[in-house]
């Protein structure tokens, strides 16, 4: 597996991380947890070396997952995980508001229990608190990194004014934020605040919920209260019929190349900047191995050109998330 490093400071990790999220639930069913740590250390043995968490993720349950999982193989690995809602820690449950700044050293603790380590390699606020200024949160971010709790910093769906805000007070490693070849926004003005200021950027739902591996069709429906894509605008079933058009560019794309259409969507983002790792979230071994697969893909130039350009006059219908959530990010 090629390397990438995470901005100007950060730590070297494999071109292509493994988002954990769904290891605990999010997209139905319950994933086995014998088989989510037997996936997570046949990740390590092809190549992966970077895996995204959450305090949020379960709660909880996917930090002690990673934790548990990872344990063997931690001078080999960069666990990156987030911070942003108050979590009861007995019932496990959002309290319905956002940590305040001196609410953060106590968060650092239970994550670094949790991961059972003894500092965070990458620790994002997950969702920027409106009611406080950022500067305020990068600098007990830089408090914990001084006291040895945290190696580096990062935030999640933050705009490029935040962004630069929080790098004056502490450097950024990385943005985690949503991108992809239906979600593109991140190149208004974050892509460029990143690489002006030397920071690593990576794209989480990188092949689209799934969207992008065409497997999903206007038939496709998903169950209410456990796949969280059942909330999202894009997804409805007339949405879904509309935005066929993306699934069938990518389709047509891939058998071009002779490879699938999840692995034209990352080869793309892997060939956009030289500062991106996507961290694609499975829960099967055979789509882990495919996905990796994907950072041996070259685009040329013309390939590269022909794709950007096809799948931004594609008009996308459905928002990536409803009001409410979508309230909640800072773009």
């Amino acid at each position: 597996m090629l390397t990438r490093t995470l901005g100007s400071n950060g730590p070297a990790v494999s071109a292509l991380g493994l988002g954990c999220m769904t290891m605990t639930g999010g997209y139905g069913g319950h994933p086995d947890r014998k088989q989510m740590l037997a996936l997570l250390r046949t990740a390590v043995d092809q190549g992966v070396t970077f895996f995204d968490t959450a305090e949020v993720y379960g709660p909880h349950a996917n930090e002690e997952l990673v934790g548990e999982a990872l344990a063997p193989f931690r001078d080999r690995v960069v666990i990156a995980t987030k911070f942003a809602q108050d979590i009861d820690p007995v019932e496990r449950k959002p309290r319905g508001r956002m940590l305040t700044p001196d609410e953060l050293p106590r968060a650092v603790e239970g994550s670094l229990h949790r991961l059972g380590v003894e500092a965070i390699d990458l620790y994002y606020q997950h969702r920027v608190n409106p009611d406080v200024p950022i500067e305020e949160f990068a600098g007990v971010v830089k408090n914990l990194i001084e006291a040895g709790k945290v190696k580096h910093y990062g935030l999640s769906e933050a705009a490029a004014a935040t962004i630069r805000r929080a790098h004056a007070v502490q450097p950024v490693t990385a943005i985690q934020s949503e991108y992809s070849l239906w979600w593109r926004r991140p190149e208004e003005e974050v892509l460029t605040a990143c690489e002006e200021l030397g920071i690593g950027f990576v794209p989480y739902s990188p092949l689209g919920k799934g969207f992008l591996t065409g497997t999903i069709d206007a038939s496709s429906r998903f169950e209410e209260g456990s796949d969280l894509r059942a909330r999202i605008p894009r997804f409805g079933a007339e949405a879904l019929r509309h935005n066929t058009a993306m699934v069938e560019l990518v389709t047509s794309f891939a058998a071009d190349k002779g490879v699938t259409p999840g692995q034209v969507a990352l080869a793309w983002l892997l060939a956009r900047k030289p500062f991106i790792v996507p961290i694609p979230g499975t829960t099967k071994a055979h789509r882990l191995q495919e996905n990796l697969a994907a950072a041996d893909i070259t685009l040329t130039a013309g390939e590269l050109d022909r794709l950007t350009r096809a799948s931004a006059a594609i008009d996308i219908e459905g928002g990536r998330y409803p009001d409410f959530l979508e309230a909640q990010t800072n773009l």
